[in-house]
């Protein structure tokens, strides 16, 4: 029996559910990395990020390329930053009693 459409929509949105998940799809924005620099910048043991990666490339929203022994990951498509704007903006919309979390927001979109 097929997966209701809105089960699968559940599923696709558990996917990033993951701060880690959500840092390596960011910072995939600005381009393809590999997973040395995400580590440097994301700054969690290699274990918990090999974890977060393998998930994202099982759900195919990262991809996977090897030369020699680096591993260079990159967004499957520009959806997933279509996905991270439409929060962004959605989150901008918080109730006054979050200014920390807009403040941190306004920061990000000045860095970008």
């Amino acid at each position: 029996m097929p997966v209701p459409l809105y089960e699968a929509k559940a599923a696709f949105f558990r996917m990033p559910g993951h701060p880690v998940r959500i840092r390596v799809l960011e910072l995939l924005q600005d381009g393809p990395m590999s997973v040395r620099d995400l580590l440097a910048a994301i700054e969690v043991e290699p274990s918990n990020l090999s974890q977060q990666l393998a998930a994202l490339r099982r759900s195919g929203i990262v991809t996977a390329t090897r030369t020699g022994s680096t591993v260079i990951y990159e967004p499957a498509d520009g959806d997933v930053a279509e996905l991270l704007a439409a929060a962004r903006r959605i989150l901008s919309m918080l109730p006054a009693g979050r200014q920390d979390l807009l403040a941190e927001l306004r920061g990000t979109e000045l860095a970008r």
